[in-house]
């Protein structure tokens, strides 16, 4: 194993990635290159699946779909909390440069359908993780609007078959929020 500090350590690399890494609330415009998602929707079937089930499914959505979405979403928060809410909404909805859903195979035994959706989480990591690492963030998203029957019209998912897990947005951030973690102190048990 290289030294540590030796600008080769593929450990140091890791590290400073998971470390780095953030979710992006502000896009810049741009949309990366499609090769790059490609690639990073194909790093992240390699994640940890139990009895390699490889449950995930991958959706990548053009702007016709994303517009949908937005104007979906929007009319819900427009019908609770009123128009201007919806078109603020509905504005920085349609400026998200990329879309990509994310499902999970459903499965009737409860454990393994718990199984299969840390599996699709880990998926769902590998890619933000590649993502990062070439410039690019991303925001994971789990509301209401992907629990609406009509998302899944839209994405032309059967929600007999699956479930969605994540709408994600992806692009270059605007800006880098910084944040703190919990010192490993407070979140560690030590066993005899």
């Amino acid at each position: 194993m290289p030294a540590r500090g030796n600008p080769f350590n593929p450990i140091a690399s890791v590290a400073e990635l998971l470390r780095s890494r953030r979710t992006i609330h502000g896009f810049r415009p741009e949309l990366p290159p499609r090769e790059t998602v490609l690639q990073a929707i194909d790093l992240a079937r390699w994640a940890p699946n139990h009895l390699l089930t490889e449950p995930w499914h991958f959706y990548l959505l053009g702007p016709e779909t994303a517009a949908a979405i937005a104007h979906l979403n929007a009319d819900a928060v427009t019908h609770s909390k009123g128009l201007k809410a919806g078109q603020a909404k509905l504005e920085r909805w349609r400026a998200i440069p990329g879309w990509l859903a994310v499902t999970c195979d459903n499965a009737e035994d409860p454990l393994r359908a718990r199984e299969d959706y840390a599996a699709c989480c880990c998926a769902i990591h590998n890619f933000s993780l590649y993502l990062w690492s070439e410039g690019i963030g991303v925001k994971w998203t789990t509301g209401a609007v992907t629990r609406d029957p009509e998302f899944y019209d839209l994405i032309w998912v059967n929600p007999d078959l699956e479930t969605v897990v994540a709408l994600l947005w992806y692009g270059y951030p605007a800006e880098v929020p910084q944040t703190t973690r919990k010192p490993l102190s407070q979140i560690l048990v030590e066993l005899p």
